[in-house]
């Protein structure tokens, strides 16, 4: 259902640690009770695109935040320098990222119009960092969007220490829907196989779809990279998952 009213704005809230850090909250105003979104935003930051991406929820009908990864290495910076700065300091350790995306989980739920239940969405480096969230925070649905080194080592001339989290799968909670680009490197068709043979041996729910002709940030409507047929059908799984997921009738 859509929401033809929604809020959007920049917030505060608690994350690792109990630490203060900035989110983009969107809201969707018109319906009484709602799931909730945790977006985590792709490796260029906390940015326009993943703004959009942010309200398209909420006008979806959903409760959507997003939390700022990189505010701790650049308060007040614009996205491409706090991205930067964090890449520098060896990108976001994923215990702090499960404890901001536990914080962002914590707000949307504690909303008054939310229905208690969640899903979370992750684009490039997001999509590994959705799939670590839910082995470590209970979810009902998991969006991974092109997320690279789940299963496999990034190579040696990679410049960020990020590890494969495939020890974690046995831990996932929710169902997984994974949206890859057939033409893409990071992961490949391969690592998108050996995931689905993981999670299969583990009895995972998921469902996984790679599209001809599309590689890496095909949904950045901003990138060159962008493929609008590709995108298009996988905003429409996308909604499938979070409505029988996040609804009221789930």
């Amino acid at each position: 259902m859509r929401s033809e009213s929604i809020l959007a704005e920049h917030i505060y809230f608690r994350g690792f640690n109990g630490e203060m850090i900035e989110g983009y909250l969107a809201r969707a105003l018109s319906l009484q009770s709602v799931g909730s979104v945790v977006v985590i935003h792709h490796m260029p930051g906390f940015d326009r695109s993943t703004k959009e991406i942010t309200r398209r929820f909420a006008e979806m009908g959903f409760n959507a935040v997003m939390p700022n990864l990189n505010y701790r290495e650049g308060p007040g910076a614009s996205s491409d320098d706090a991205a930067a700065a964090t890449r520098a300091a060896g990108g976001v350790p994923d215990d702090r990222l499960i404890g901001d995306v536990a914080g962002a989980q914590d707000l949307v739920l504690s909303l008054s119009n939310s229905n208690g239940k969640s899903g979370v969405i992750g684009y490039c480096s997001g999509g590994r960092q959705a799939v670590l969230s839910a082995c470590n925070i209970a979810f009902n649905a998991i969006v991974d969007c092109y997320g690279a080194f789940v299963v496999e080592k990034p190579p040696s001339e990679f410049p960020l220490p990020i590890t494969s989290i495939v020890d974690q799968i046995p831990k996932l909670s929710g169902t997984l829907l994974g949206l890859f680009g057939a033409d893409d490197k990071y992961p490949s068709p391969d690592s998108v196989t050996k995931l689905g043979e993981i999670l299969s041996e583990y009895g995972k729910d998921f469902d996984f779809h790679s599209f001809e002709g599309a590689g890496h940030a095909f949904f950045d409507s901003s990138r060159p990279s962008y493929r609008f047929d590709s995108a298009n059908s996988g905003w429409a799984l996308i909604s499938k998952l979070f409505t029988e997921k996040l609804g009221d009738g789930s």
